[in-house]
């Protein structure tokens, strides 16, 4: 009985002392930091990530449960006779390229007020990338440190 006993410490000492000189693999990004992180009501990297580049923007309305971010209007210091309007609507859970959906507003000043004017081509399709890159980023971040 006693060298049955002693015979499983054995086992169990070499098994442990095996193991020392193993590295484990690397886990992926997947299993550390998955692309479902909703601790609101949308997917939390790209409702940070959203927030963090259209900070310098004033907010007119922040929704984190139904996902929409509309900013008040804003004009550049160096342009003062432009001004953009932005609305962001998460639409997803997921880290997805198409869980998100911008949508802008431009004006130029002219003598009868402010009018509406076309918001220049890829504004919107360069926001949108900037916001996605930035959520990876973040998601990265997340599992890296």
């Amino acid at each position: 009985m006693r060298r049955v006993s002693v015979l499983m410490v054995s086992v169990a000492l070499v098994a442990s002392l095996g193991a020392c000189g193993k590295k484990e693999k690397p886990r992926s990004a997947s299993a550390v930091a998955p692309a479902r992180l909703t601790t609101i009501g949308v997917n939390a990297y790209l409702w940070r990530a959203t927030l963090d580049i259209l900070g310098f923007m004033p907010m007119a309305q922040v929704d984190s449960n139904g996902g929409v971010i509309i900013t008040d209007w804003y004009a550049a210091p160096q342009n003062p006779n432009e001004r953009m309007k932005v609305t962001v609507t998460i639409l997803d859970t997921e880290l997805r390229a198409d869980a998100i959906k911008i949508s802008a507003i431009r004006q130029t000043l002219a003598g009868s007020g402010w009018i509406d004017a076309p918001v220049r081509a890829g504004t919107v399709q360069k926001l949108e990338e900037t916001i996605l890159s930035r959520a990876r980023d973040l998601r990265r971040a997340q599992y890296a440190g």
